[in-house]
């Protein structure tokens, strides 16, 4: 990651100051990467195809790492050796979406409006080669290799996973919750039929890219309950900031996901998430998980009650956007994911252990 930032060249009048602004706002407001870096390129000279063009006759190799959700090479790093795709239109209508448009500083009004309405003629790039040589799920299907090595049955959901990560987290709940249910020996049953809706009506309104609901229900189906269970996912996922505490999305997701456990086991009659054991890991490729010094971190159904052992109440540091700041505290840290920076990054994966 970070050849958005690597490669920044603001056109002219407007100040890498004012880029830089414009994008950190966008993502506090909840931008995906892809919505970043469509306004970096109608912002930028190098972006977009820009400096394939600069290097002109030559022939450029460029040897992509993928952090972006599909692989789409005028997305990563914003394209600097592809063509974009998407125009000043795009880029206004991401404006518009979060409300910047009436605030944006005259430098870049004045680029926007001097941009065609509609991308430019394909151009030719027959100098360029482009080739992925790391991705998400290149990293998910180690992540299987490995777990399968360890004696689980594994199911790779998606390498794609994205949208708001209280969606995010609701939807791996009733993911453990039908599998729990099959340990149970409940597979069917009106209990299993209401999971199952829920988890159809879930995935429906995140629209993951790649997701069959159908077959993700069968591949469950499919899955134990003679051993133990790894279900992977990985993506990257959106948090829209309320506070100004510390920390980052798979950190939040994480505290979601055991919170969000919690609730069902205490509230939902005849929940099977007593009977097994659960635990739950989102973390970031590149080893830093927003400005902290871990990677992610761990969570389960009991992680609510452990930390009211230690006075410290999960949906107040949610509300506050402070995941590491609570997992810090809890257990001195025991539940964060550190690994140090990796020096890459293929965006993040999460998996779910579960076993009888």
């Amino acid at each position: 990651g970070g050849g958005s930032a690597l490669l920044p060249a603001p056109t002219p009048p407007v100040l890498l100051e004012e880029k830089e602004k414009l994008t950190k706002t966008l993502a506090s407001r909840g931008a995906a990467i892809q919505e970043l870096n469509t306004v970096r390129k109608a912002l930028s000279l190098l972006k977009g195809g820009g400096l394939a063009r600069l290097a002109y006759p030559a022939q450029v190799v460029s040897l992509i790492l993928s952090d972006v959700i599909g692989d789409p090479l005028d997305v990563i790093a914003s394209g600097p050796t592809a063509a974009s795709s998407h125009s000043v239109q795009d880029c206004l209508q991401i404006l518009d979406k979060y409300k910047l448009l009436t605030s944006l500083p005259k430098s870049v009004e004045t680029v926007l409006s001097s941009s065609p309405a509609s991308p430019a003629a394909p151009e030719d790039y027959s100098h360029v080669f482009n080739v992925i040589i790391g991705s998400n799920a290149l990293a998910l299907d180690e992540a299987k290799r490995q777990a399968e090595d360890l004696g689980y049955a594994t199911l790779v959901l998606s390498a794609a996973v994205c949208g708001e990560v209280s969606r995010v987290s609701a939807l791996y709940c009733q993911l453990i919750q039908l599998v729990c249910l099959a340990f149970a020996g409940l597979r069917d049953g009106p209990l299993s039929d209401e999971v199952r809706a829920k988890l159809l009506q879930l995935a429906a309104e995140l629209e993951i890219p790649g997701l069959n609901p159908a077959e993700t229900l069968q591949a469950l189906r499919e899955l134990g309950p003679d051993g133990p269970v790894c279900i992977l996912a990985g993506g990257e996922t959106t948090v829209q900031l309320q506070g100004s505490g510390k920390g980052g999305r798979n950190q939040e997701l994480a505290l979601r996901v055991g919170l969000d456990l919690h609730r069902a086991r205490a509230t939902e009659a005849g929940s099977p998430l007593g009977s097994c054991e659960i635990i739950f890991l989102s973390g970031g490729t590149d080893g830093q998980d927003g400005p902290t010094a871990a990677a992610g971190a761990f969570s389960s159904p009991e992680l609510v009650d452990e930390a009211c052992q230690e006075g410290l109440d999960a949906e107040v540091f949610l509300s506050n956007n402070d995941s590491y700041t609570f997992f810090s505290q809890l257990h001195r840290g025991h539940h964060l994911l550190e690994t140090g920076l990796t020096g890459t990054n293929v965006m993040d994966i999460q998996a779910i252990l579960i076993r009888a």
